[in-house]
């Protein structure tokens, strides 16, 4: 599957803020590349109000809104930064070609149950 991550920044200078669009898909493997985004986005011109827009994402994954989460909560930047929110659509969207789990199967580890 083609797991691509896009990433559009828009930046509102009267407004204070920054929005970064997320399209494509964010999942466990590529989350880590969101981070620096959203990292260097709240230090454009603090206090700036950061959202990173999941809406428009084609598959995201629960672990990886999880670890972006972390991340943002743990980040030791000096005070002063900026909130960071996250707009994440109602039901995460499911990539339309990854079939479903088989019933009875443990993923992480691989046994059949």
């Amino acid at each position: 599957m083609d797991h691509k991550l896009s990433v559009l920044v828009q930046v509102d200078l009267g407004g204070a803020s920054v929005r970064l669009v997320v399209t494509g898909c964010l999942t466990e493997a590529n989350q880590h590349a969101l981070y620096p985004l959203v990292r260097r986005a709240r230090t454009l011109i603090p206090p700036v109000t950061v959202s990173v827009d999941l809406t428009a994402a084609g598959h995201v994954e629960a672990i990886a809104v999880d670890l972006l989460c972390w991340a943002v909560e743990h980040d030791r930047s000096p005070d002063g930064v900026s909130f960071v929110e996250l707009l994440v659509p109602n039901g995460l969207p499911v990539h339309p070609h990854a079939p479903p789990p088989a019933p009875g199967r443990l993923e992480a580890s691989g046994r059949t149950g």
